[in-house]
Parts: C-alpha cells; sequence; structure tokens
C-alpha cells in the first residue's frame, strides 16, 4: 500500500513541522481534527528532543554500512520507532531496519498494522519480555546487527535488561531514558536493620529521599557499569523538567580506540560504590562481565 501523503489541513506548530500529520493521527498524538493536547505536546516534545540525539549515531553507523539498525525496547506504542523511520530511515536508510520489543500483544499488533498502512516495510515487532527477548524465538525477527538500542521509559529494571541485550550483541549505541528505579530503594529497606550504621545511612532513613537517591545511584552505577565495558558515556538532561521528572539521558558509544585505563578505573568505581552499600541484589546486577 502506498505511503499517505501529508495533509496539508493540519497546522503544526513550527517545532513539529517536519513530522507527517497523518502519522501523527494515526498514532493518536493529534486529535482527529488535527490539534495538540497539553499530554500529546509533551509526548512528541521528548520523542523530538531524542531523535537530535539518535539521528547522529545513525548517520555515523551508515557511513560504515547501508543497512544500519534500531532495536527499540519496551516499545510501547512505538512512538519513537515510527517517528524515527519516517523522518530518518525512509529518506537516508532505506535498506535499514527498525525493531520494537513490546510485552502487549495490543499494542503490538496495532504497530504491525500501521506499518503496513503506511509502507513501513522495514519495521518489525516482535512480542516479547525486554530480559526474554533472545530466549523466545524473538532473535529470529531481529537483524543480524545492532547498531543502536534504545529504551524510552523503560520501567525499573527493563532498562537493565536492554542493557544486557545490547551487550550481548555487541551494539555500537545505547541510548537509555530510565524510568521509575525501584530496586535499590527496595534493597535498603529490606537491609535497613544491617544499614543503620552506615555513613550514608541518612539517604535512606526518608522514603523519598530512598528513592531518589536509589534512582541517581542506579543510573550513577549503569554508567560505571558501562564504561567499565569499554562504552563512552554521556549523561545530560533530556528536556527542562516542566516536561518529564523522567529525564536523564545517557547515552554510551563505543570508541574507536579503546580506553583501557579509563574502563579499569570505572570497574574500581562501581566495585566501591557496590562493596560500600554491600547489598547482594546489585552485586549480580551489576557484575562485569
Amino acid at each position: 500500500m502506498p505511503k499517505p501523503q501529508k495533509s496539508s489541513s493540519v497546522d503544526l506548530p513550527p517545532e513539529f513541522a517536519a513530522f507527517n500529520p497523518q502519522l501523527l493521527q494515526a498514532l493518536h498524538i493529534l486529535t482527529r481534527e488535527g490539534k495538540l493536547n497539553q499530554d500529546s505536546r509533551r509526548k512528541l516534545k521528548q520523542v523530538r528532543h531524542l531523535l537530535q540525539f539518535i539521528e547522529p549515531l545513525l548517520r555515523e553507523e551508515l557511513a560504515r554500512h547501508a543497512d544500519i539498525s534500531l532495536v527499540d525496547h519496551g516499545a510501547g506504542k512505538s512512538y519513537l520507532g515510527f517517528l524515527l523511520y519516517d523522518s530518518f530511515f525512509r529518506q537516508h536508510a532505506p535498506s535499514g531496519k527498525v525493531v520494537g520489543i513490546e510485552r502487549r500483544a495490543d499494542l503490538v499488533q496495532t504497530s504491525r498494522s500501521l506499518a503496513q498502512q503506511f509502507g513501513f516495510h522495514g519495521m518489525a515487532f516482535v512480542e516479547a519480555e525486554v530480559a526474554q527477548v533472545t530466549q523466545t524465538g524473538a532473535g529470529q525477527a531481529l537483524p543480524r546487527r545492532i547498531d543502536v538500542v534504545t529504551a524510552l521509559h523503560a520501567c525499573d529494571t527493563a532498562t537493565d535488561d536492554a542493557i544486557d541485550f545490547a551487550l550481548a550483541q555487541h551494539a555500537r549505541h545505547i541510548v537509555l531514558v530510565p524510568c521509575c528505579q525501584a530496586e535499590m530503594a527496595a534493597a535498603l529497606r529490606q537491609h535497613k536493620a544491617q544499614l543503620k550504621n552506615h555513613a550514608l545511612s541518612a539517604f535512606w532513613q526518608h522514603p523519598i529521599h530512598a528513592r531518589e537517591f536509589g534512582s541517581h545511584s542506579t543510573n550513577v552505577m549503569r554508567s560505571l557499569r558501562l564504561q567499565a565495558l569499554g562504552y563512552k558515556v554521556t549523561v545530560t538532561e533530556l528536556v527542562g523538567w516542566e516536561h518529564s521528572m523522567k529525564n536523564e539521558l545517557i547515552i554510551a558509544s563505543l570508541p574507536t580506540q579503546p580506553d583501557r585505563a579509563g574502563q579499569e578505573r570505572a570497574a574500581a568505581q562501581l566495585q566501591t560504590m557496590l562493596d560500600s552499600l554491600g547489598l547482594p541484589e546489585l552485586q549480580k546486577r551489576f557484575a562485569i562481565v
């Protein structure tokens, strides 16, 4: 089926003018009347900012080979995948592939239908848990080589599952916007008695502090783990805090020349953090293997 043409009846704000209004309507980002409500504007702004970080990575890989690929974990309604495919892959990488991994069957089926409707033949969608994607036959739908792995607001340890997948696939770039990291806060509660005399115990005395301490510490350890495994890591703000509280963007890329000293330093820092907290749950999660 031929790709629908852009509608001239929708007047998008200038910051979103590059997007296809018909696709935005099909994704229910735009209303049937072609309007953006406040929530949709916030979501679209996040995705637009994220595309600005991802596209240079894709261009870098495109200089190496034409059949570039991106796998999006916890894809949900696949806003990111569809808008990236429409704005970048169709024009610059027609032989490339975008794969969305999502556990909810209804969202996977809807995305498949939408990709067919718009003629996005380089898109595929896999129904699977992030942690099980290589164990359920889903690997058959994956590209032979994966250049970029993304995880946008993958809840709690799903971000770590996406990291594990990217490492197993030797992805050159990993782009993460973590969400609601609860594992460390839960572990701190569980081991509160053993940690009552810890020098940092004031950080988890109150639930709100424990949650924030756990969130930031988890992302620091994720970054250190990636550095220890050879990635160059950048951590920055995705959009202004007024748009989302889940706003931390972690980008990890394999450099041309490895920094062995930097890897060893990051591994030592990570181990020091793990030993200091003494939480057995985290020792396995952030192991350098």
